[in-house]
């Protein structure tokens, strides 16, 4: 027994020895290894369009280090154990999975199963392409209704006999909007999927017939058979039938059946299935492991940054307020703009009601304002509250800064306009007027100063004599 323990052992070694050779770490995250193809994975994945350069590699090194710390400090708050996020990752995990547990065979029987279904159905028969000038009738519809209905296709049917074009009366007359446009062409069909009525005149013509009004349930049609045909043997059809029993679901039920029949043959829960074939499957398929490892950790990148960077950052207007002063030069602009409201009303009097309703009014609360007071029981006012450059907006050019561009015509319903707010001409007088780009700034700042906080918590170590054999190898 000894022996053989021993044997086992010395090839588990080396097998490992061998891995390591292939597959050389590249770095150590807080003492966990980074192999090399882990790193090519996420490297070429996220440099498709750019070819390898050392000073790419270099540049990208900084930014996998920052992502992998941030994972780590994301495990170590335990985000990793929250139900939210075992929820999420594995319906994306089950989703990459499940796929892989169907055998070719299986969609093969599937395909050919359908198929023979198809020929059932035919009984016989060949498969018919039509084409119908059609005049609706609503069930329950008037006597008159009707009356006039069969007398219109009286006379379209009179046309066609007196050699008018069925594809011109159809795109003219017939009111089946689908088809219509396309001179009445229908698709190809086979037994038991039309109406009876409409079946049985489509079976008694032959190619190029066409036939004297009918009534079905929806209405009155002139039909013409444009052509017919036998169905396709299997091996012509086969990829169109795959593609059509995909679209509607074929693999994912197919791979629900085989996690049920495991399950029950294994007496274990149709999830321990599935961790068990993730992990048979990604030992096997590297591409695969680092997928579902690239989804794990950017769950936990997304957790932890939104937590403890840009929540806080976003909600922290004395933070932003201070950032915004600081770096206020950032934020010039070559053109005068215009932060406030420009807005159409349908009385004239109500432009110079929604300027004095505003005045002393917050401009977080304009708009709010305004629907409250004048918009209760129909529109009367409509609104844009925003930044505006000039040249961005007609109506505000004209109102606020007196360009006439010939483009401020009047709204219909709403003939009368007027603006209110801040005229600003050189750069933006409060963080407020350029919030989305102070906060996403300000995110960045504090992204930064965390992921410098992280490389002071965790060591850090990369091998950069393996480094320069990335892709090189």
């Amino acid at each position: 027994m000894r022996k053989l323990l021993l044997s086992v052992s010395l090839a588990a070694l080396f097998g490992t020895a061998m891995a390591q050779e292939d597959d050389p770490v590249v770095m150590r995250i807080a003492g966990k290894p980074v192999t090399r193809s882990e790193f090519e994975y996420n490297y070429n994945k996220n440099n498709q369009d750019s070819a390898y350069d050392a000073a790419g590699v270099a540049e990208y090194v900084e930014l996998f280090i920052n992502y992998k710390l941030k994972v780590k400090a994301a495990e170590d708050a335990h985000f990793d154990t929250l139900t939210s996020f075992r929820d999420e990752f594995r319906t994306y995990r089950d989703q990459q999975i499940r796929p892989l547990l169907v055998s070719a065979e299986a969609e093969e029987q599937e395909a050919l199963a359908y198929y023979d279904r198809m020929l059932k159905q035919l009984n016989g028969h060949d498969l018919r392409l039509p084409a119908h000038i059609f005049l609706r009738v609503p069930q329950n519809s008037a006597d008159s209704v009707q009356a006039r209905q069969k007398m219109r296709i009286d006379s379209i049917y009179g046309a066609l006999q007196a050699g008018e074009d069925f594809e011109e009366l159809a795109k003219k007359f017939s009111e089946d909007p689908q088809t219509a446009p396309r001179g009445g062409a229908l698709t190809w069909f086979g037994p038991g999927q039309l109406l009876p009525e409409f079946e049985q005149t489509m079976y008694a013509l032959r190619k190029g017939e066409v036939s004297e009004p009918i009534q079905t349930a929806a209405g009155y049609h002139i039909v013409r058979l444009n052509d017919q045909k036998d169905l396709e043997p299997y091996d012509t059809l086969r990829s169109q039938i795959l593609r059509f029993l995909e679209a509607r679901g074929l693999r994912e039920r197919l791979a629900l059946a085989v996690v049920d029949t495991l399950a029950s043959e294994g007496g274990i829960t149709a999830d321990e299935v599935l961790d068990r074939e993730c992990e048979r499957l990604c030992a096997e398929d590297t591409d695969l492991r680092y997928l579902v490892q690239e989804y794990h950790d950017g769950l936990l990148l997304y957790e932890i940054c939104k937590q403890q960077v840009w929540d806080p950052a976003a909600s922290d207007t004395a933070a932003l307020q201070s950032y915004f002063k600081k770096n206020k030069k950032r934020y010039a602009w070559d053109k005068p703009h215009f932060y406030g409201m420009v807005y159409h009303t349908a009385n004239k009097e109500d432009v110079g009601a929604v300027k004095k309703l505003l005045k002393g009014v917050d401009e977080s609360q304009w708009t709010q304002t305004v629907k409250e007071a004048m918009n209760t029981d129909s529109v009367a006012v409509r609104m844009e509250m925003k930044l505006f450059a000039q040249g961005d907006n007609a109506f505000v050019d004209s109102l606020v800064f007196k360009v006439n561009t010939g483009k401020a015509r009047p709204r219909k319903g709403f003939p009368y306009s007027g603006a209110v707010g801040r005229t600003l001409k050189k750069s933006p007088q409060k963080w407020t007027d350029v919030a989305g780009s102070v906060v996403s700034d300000y995110q960045m700042e504090c992204d930064k100063q965390f992921a410098e906080e992280l490389r002071k918590r965790y060591e850090v170590e990369v091998y950069k004599d393996v480094l320069e054999t990335v892709n090189k190898h």
